[in-house]
């Protein structure tokens, strides 16, 4: 496996309540509270501790075990709470992989090259596939469940951001191409629900798919495959 170093453990230690809250974050579900500012530092508390109940739950029971109910139980708070910091079930979800993303983000904005600044894009495009293929197939289950519907899938903080730099470094290998166009095409091929059907349905290696990528964005760039 040429990127295998990409693998990553399946959620990041989640920040500890008494981080200041103007730290930046890379992604953000929810809307701003309407709380009150000095109920801020109360409300960032409950949400880390609803992210860690749900996380405990999905260890023991999998997707299927994190329920609004069974969150709120988990974290001992009223179901309510959930609600209001969430929305709903998908909302949950999400800010769960939202935290994991924020470590990919984290990586090919400014980690070590090949993923990160200060390799070739070509290497750089060929690493951040292999990256999202594999973190994605480790916490494939929440990904499929926390996919959104189209009119909430596509307009997302974590994807705007993947479309941003892929397009980015598009525009480096192939200037004269619709580099915005052809970024969503690339991404299309690292959508989870076809990472399913590839490892799960067909019993594809993860190998096979690290070489299609690779082999892909060589055709698409017109550049030398990686050999």
């Amino acid at each position: 496996m040429l990127y295998a170093g990409f693998m990553s453990a399946a959620l990041p230690p989640f920040p500890m309540p008494e981080e200041p809250l103007d730290t930046p974050e890379l992604l953000q579900v929810a809307p701003p509270s309407l709380e009150e500012p000095c109920l801020r530092a109360d409300a960032a508390r409950n949400r880390a501790a609803l992210l860690e109940a749900a996380a405990r739950l999905i260890a023991e029971h999998g997707v299927a075990g994190v329920t609004m109910e069974a969150v709120a139980a988990a974290a001992k708070v009223g179901k309510g709470t959930v609600f209001r910091r969430f929305g709903d079930r998908t909302g949950l979800l999400m800010a769960l992989l939202d935290h994991a993303d924020r470590r990919l983000q984290a990586d090919f904005m400014g980690g070590p090259p090949p993923l990160g600044p200060g390799a070739p894009p070509v290497d750089r495009l060929r690493a951040f596939g292999v990256a999202v293929l594999y973190r994605s197939a480790e916490q494939l289950d929440l990904q499929l469940a926390a996919q959104p519907e189209p009119t909430r899938r596509f307009s997302h903080p974590a994807m705007g951001a993947r479309r941003m730099h892929v397009t980015m470094l598009l525009r480096q290998i192939v200037p004269d191409a619709d580099c915005e166009l052809l970024a969503q095409t690339l991404l299309a091929s690292l959508d989870p629900a076809l990472i399913h059907y590839r490892t799960r349905q067909c019993g594809m290696p993860m190998a096979r798919l690290e070489a299609g990528w690779i082999d892909l964005v060589a055709r698409v760039t017109g550049t030398e495959p990686l050999r």
